[in-house]
């Protein structure tokens, strides 16, 4: 890979993690919720997460979706349902007097285990491994793993800080209940392009 692919491969990373999305509205909230030590293994678990989905999607799986249509379709109806019950997890994540009374933030495994039914996730992989590593070879699929990797968890960070600066204004059950409400529809409303689009 060139330096000027290379430089264009971590823009394309970098981008794409840190825009609004499933995973950063759910960080968002978790930091409101639970602060940003309690929400580190869910960073860790969205950072390799995504990096064994562009691998997974470089191992074939870009094949098996022109092989067999059905199969997105299915992903697709998987990751609808999977979002819906996570926004309804956000909006209840605390107790009307207070976050440490009530819900828990998502484990490294959660975290992992959601970038196979998040949708920008799987776009984010189908396009880099499609522009960056056209040839699927081992090293370039690798590469493009790692890149997503190594800008992943000080972007998403980003969004917990924020979430955890919110929790000052956050003070009142109403206020939280208000937010985290808020942040159940973000992460429904990101649906709607994933709903209108085949793949690419």
């Amino acid at each position: 890979m060139t330096y000027a692919l290379l430089t264009a491969l971590l823009a394309f990373c970098i981008v794409s993690t840190v825009t609004p999305g499933p995973n950063n509205m759910m960080l968002m909230a978790s930091g409101a919720n639970f602060g940003y030590r309690r929400t580190v293994p869910h960073m860790l678990g969205i950072s390799i997460g995504v990096a064994v989905l562009v691998l997974g999607v470089g191992a074939g799986l870009m094949a098996l979706f022109d092989l067999w249509p059905l199969s997105y379709t299915l992903l697709k109806v998987a990751a609808v349902l999977y979002m819906l019950w996570l926004a309804w997890k956000i909006a209840h994540a605390a107790a009307p007097d207070g976050a440490s009374a009530g819900g828990k933030p998502l484990t490294f495994l959660q975290g992992a285990g959601f970038q196979w039914v998040n949708p920008k996730a799987w776009s984010m992989a189908l396009t880099a491994i499609t522009v960056y590593a056209p040839d699927r070879t081992l090293a370039s699929v690798a590469l493009v793993g790692a890149a997503f990797a190594l800008v992943s968890v000080p972007l998403i960070s980003l969004w917990v800080v924020a979430g955890q600066q919110l929790k000052r204004w956050l003070t009142s059950p109403a206020r939280l209940r208000g937010f985290n409400w808020t942040m159940a529809l973000l992460l429904v409303a990101s649906l709607y392009p994933v709903l209108l689009t085949g793949t690419e």
